[in-house]
């Protein structure tokens, strides 16, 4: 009878195992819809099948790589010297970190996506598969590829964009060119206009100023990637005296550039990916654009890039922790019943099933923002949602998914923290990372004041959230009523914000304001992407998470715990992805 008890409670946790997706794209319909919608009915149908197949990588092949590659013993190490003494400046990583760079750059193509039609709609949905296997040891330096994709796109010269551009975009991963950027310095941090990096000029190459760098960079993520882009200080004081620095990691004849990793940071997450502190003794380095707009250039290409590729891989954190409860609710058994029929364990789910969905929506509509801006397509109310946005999701889907991959773990109770059982510990450790990874909370919140006092952008933000909100289906639109009401009360707050004279008090004002904005457009989002499916009973099922989702966040009081409460919560738990 005891082996009996144990044999059983094991089938239970197989029966777990089992029902995990075994494709990330064709089990989240909410993804599908999306990136129809966003493609086109043409790029869907060149695309579709290639998310499909990447879609199954992902939860397979990628998958066990990625957890191969995070045991104990397989971190990467510094590798400073060859067998007979040559400076290499190199990572040796497990053979498992290369399975995984197969998979993103091959499988994935998520960079080569650059090369063809609605770039960064199909880029982030690629990288939002492959971010469900966490940082994997890839999906960082894919998002600084593809802000050195940007920058040299938009400010490089020709025989830069000729040099380097191939191998950016290139789907072979042995012949491919991993970008990193370096910003951050010792003194600085947040506070870029601090560094103290020099840049001095070295004459004409590649169409552009060469110039020679010296100083040191204090968290250089991807440390042994093929191109850096950096600032240093060609002028003055402050962020205008910044330029944008294009750093090979090796030289025309091979050799590697004049710099130096200094140690290889010990990070609580992300650990997969080499991180260091490098110092550079005059290495050569190429203008990326006037240098005098390089900051401006960091920003725009650079920084909001980065920003949005962190809302997708937080998204990923906490869709895959979704997958990873959803089935445990449904298969461990305690008490006599399985636990996703106690109403507290499917409050659990449904506030992870609301999450995941809004910040799902929220990401894809601010990639296709993105697509629509580069060609030209975006109003002036438009344009301004589209930055404060991107900042905002930045901070509040960071925020969701730490909260979200905590439930997960909750949900799975003392097996939710062994490191073997699940991957859940580690997304833990990855959000962590992200949440402070271009941009702490405070510094987006701060960013925002400013965009609001100088800019004005709050006007053309409130007025899109505004019009997303309301769609015409009304189902959806009682879901979003209580966050119309909320973008009122915080429009009428922001007066009181924008007149205090004091900027570090108006920011601690602005702070809960900013984030239930953020909230609120995730539930736009998510509202016209519901709004769009053609399933009636499905669509009003979805209002249903969605209106959970903003009672739980954007709503002024929360709904009455009673029995009515558990039964929607039962309801919007059972909904799949």
């Amino acid at each position: 009878m005891e082996n009996d008890i144990y044999a059983k409670a094991r089938a239970d946790l197989q029966a777990w195992r089992e029902r995990q997706p075994t494709n990330f794209f064709t089990e989240n319909r909410q993804l599908g819809r999306l990136t129809r919608r966003f493609l086109g009915e043409d790029g869907w149908a060149r695309h579709r099948a290639h998310l499909e197949r990447f879609g199954a990588v992902a939860a397979g092949p990628l998958d066990a790589a990625a957890i191969e590659n995070n045991r104990a013993g397989n971190e990467p190490k510094l590798d400073r010297w060859s067998p007979i003494g040559e400076r290499l400046e190199a990572i040796a990583h497990h053979p498992s970190f290369q399975a995984c760079g197969r998979h993103i750059y091959e499988d994935g193509e998520v960079i080569a996506a650059y090369g063809g039609d609605a770039p960064h709609a199909r880029a982030l949905a690629l990288f939002f598969l492959s971010s469900h296997a966490g940082e994997a040891g890839h999906n960082c330096p894919v998002a600084c590829t593809a802000g050195i994709v940007k920058a040299l796109a938009a400010e490089g010269s020709e025989e830069l964009k000729a040099r380097y551009m191939p191998g950016l975009l290139t789907n072979r991963f042995e012949e491919r060119l991993d970008g990193a950027q370096f910003l951050t310095e010792i003194q600085g941090g947040s506070d870029v206009g601090a560094n103290g990096t020099r840049a001095e000029p070295d004459g004409e190459a590649l169409g552009t100023t060469r110039w020679r760098i010296h100083g040191e960079k204090w968290f250089c993520s991807n440390a042994d990637a093929d191109l850096i882009l950096m600032t240093a200080r060609w002028g003055g004081p402050g962020t205008s005296g910044l330029g944008l620095f294009l750093v090979p990691r090796l030289l025309e004849d091979g050799s590697v550039n004049a710099f130096t990793i200094r140690r290889l940071k010990e990070k609580l997450g992300t650990r997969s990916m080499a991180s260091g502190e490098i110092d550079f003794h005059g290495a050569v380095a190429y203008a990326v654009g006037p240098v005098e707009r390089g900051f401006k250039t960091v920003i725009t290409q650079v920084i909001h890039t980065s920003r949005l590729y962190n809302t997708m891989a937080t998204g990923a954190n906490a869709q895959r922790a979704y997958f990873v409860a959803k089935a445990y609710a449904e298969t461990r058994e305690a008490f006599g019943k399985v636990i996703g029929d106690f109403p507290l364990v499917a409050e659990m789910i449904a506030s992870l099933r609301g999450v995941t969905g809004a910040i799902t929506a929220a990401g894809m509509t601010l990639a296709r923002g993105l697509d629509r801006l580069e060609a030209g397509g975006l109003d002036e109310a438009e344009h301004a949602w589209l930055r404060v946005a991107t900042n905002l999701a930045k901070m509040r889907s960071s925020q969701h998914s730490h909260r979200a991959v905590l439930t997960a773990i909750e949900t799975l109770g003392g097996n939710g923290a062994i490191e073997t059982f699940s991957v859940l510990p580690r997304l833990l450790r990855d959000n962590v990372v992200c949440e402070n990874w271009e941009g702490t909370h405070n510094t987006l919140v701060a960013q925002t004041l400013r965009d609001f006092g100088r800019l004005r952008l709050h006007e053309g933000f409130l007025a899109v959230l505004r019009r997303d909100l309301l769609t015409g289906v009304a189902s959806v639109d009682a879901a979003t009523a209580p966050a119309r009401a909320a973008v009122e009360h915080v429009a009428d707050a922001l007066h009181a914000v924008l007149a205090e004279k004091d900027p570090d008090v108006a920011t601690f004002m602005l702070r809960p304001h900013a984030e239930r904005l953020a909230d609120a457009m995730f539930a736009s989002a998510w509202a016209q992407d519901v709004a769009r499916e053609e399933d009636a009973a499905r669509r009003d099922a979805e209002a249903e998470a969605l209106g959970w989702f903003v009672d739980q966040h954007v709503a002024a009081t929360p709904p009455t715990r009673d029995g009515s409460q558990a039964a929607r919560a039962a309801r919007v738990a059972a909904l799949p992805a």
